[in-house]
Order: structure tokens, then sequence, then C-alpha cells
């Protein structure tokens, strides 16, 4: 009877930085669906030392305009003065469909950076993705083995990502077009 009914998506999604142990635990959630269930990367979780010192960026759906659940999540972190990596990236297999969560993510997680004195902004991107962050201004530098999947570690070109000082405060993303 409900056949041709089309799942419900929310309508909107706020982009930031994680702020409530509800979004960190969330974005650990998916994580752990993504990289140990989905894509077997890991065989019990994902996380590692760098989550103690990462800022965890969410994006988070929305019901009747309320904050409902974490859907996709990156890291960002500073290994050295300047420098930073994003790394985690990860959307939920029900938005992967929706309107750029992922670039969403990877503007904000570049663009905060910016903000906090970057110089260089690298990450090791899956290679199926690297099309992906070719299109937003990244370079390949070299493919590289990370936890036996193929990557290609890339630098984001900062001119691209204007500086955005409140990761806490983030935006409200409303997609021009849900695919189904």
């Amino acid at each position: 009877m409900f056949d041709n009914v089309a799942p419900f998506r929310s309508p909107g999604y706020y982009i930031r930085e994680a702020s409530q142990d509800w979004e960190l635990q969330g974005a650990a959630d998916l994580r752990k669906q993504v990289f140990v269930r989905e894509q077997c990367v890991f065989p019990h979780h994902d996380r590692d030392p760098i989550d103690d010192q990462a800022a965890h960026l969410v994006v988070l759906s929305t019901c009747a305009h309320e904050l409902d659940a974490v859907v996709g999540t990156v890291r960002i972190h500073q290994p050295q003065l300047r420098i930073w990596w994003g790394s985690r990236l990860a959307v939920s297999a029900d938005y992967r469909k929706v309107g750029q969560l992922g670039a969403e993510l990877i503007r904000l997680a570049v663009s905060s950076a910016n903000a906090q004195g970057c110089d260089k902004f690298f990450a090791h991107v899956q290679v199926q993705n690297v099309d992906l962050f070719r299109r937003m201004r990244w370079h390949p530098l070299e493919e590289v083995p990370l936890h036996g999947v193929p990557h290609m570690r890339m630098m984001a070109d900062l001119d691209y990502y204007p500086p955005m000082a409140d990761a806490k405060l983030g935006w409200y993303h409303k997609p021009q077009k849900i695919a189904a």
C-alpha cells in the first residue's frame, strides 16, 4: 500500500562542531557504523588517541526544527603548529544522497582550521572519494595504504575556504534537491 512513499529526510541540517555529549556519542556511533560494520576497516572500534585532541564536527538532522540525530561527522586536529588534518569523515548510509552533507563537513573543517591560523590542511582520503575532494579544490599528493585500504594523501587549497571563526555556531544547510 505504501510502496511509493519516499523515506523521511530532514528538511535541513545543522553543520557545526559538536558541543553536547549526545552529539559526541552520535559521532562515535556513526563512525563505528561506517568504519567497523559497513566497511570492516576496524574490527571493534575506530577510536585512537587523536580523538582526545580533535574537534569533532557533525551534521545534525532536524525534525520539526528540533535537533534530531547525528547523520555526519569528521574530526580535525592540529598535530603541529599551523598544520591541520581531517579524518574519519562519515555520513550515515541513509543520508549519503542528501545534498552534499559530506562536502559541507569538509567546508566547515577547513574553514574553521583556516580561522585558527592553518598553513596546510591534509587528509588521507579513501580512493573512491578522491573526486569529491578534487571538486572541492584539494590536491592529490601520494597514494598510501592505511588500515588495509588504499588512501590518497591530499592537501586543501586554503584560498578556497574562507575562515570561519566559530565552528560551534556553524550554519544551517537546506539542500536544494534531495535525492531519493
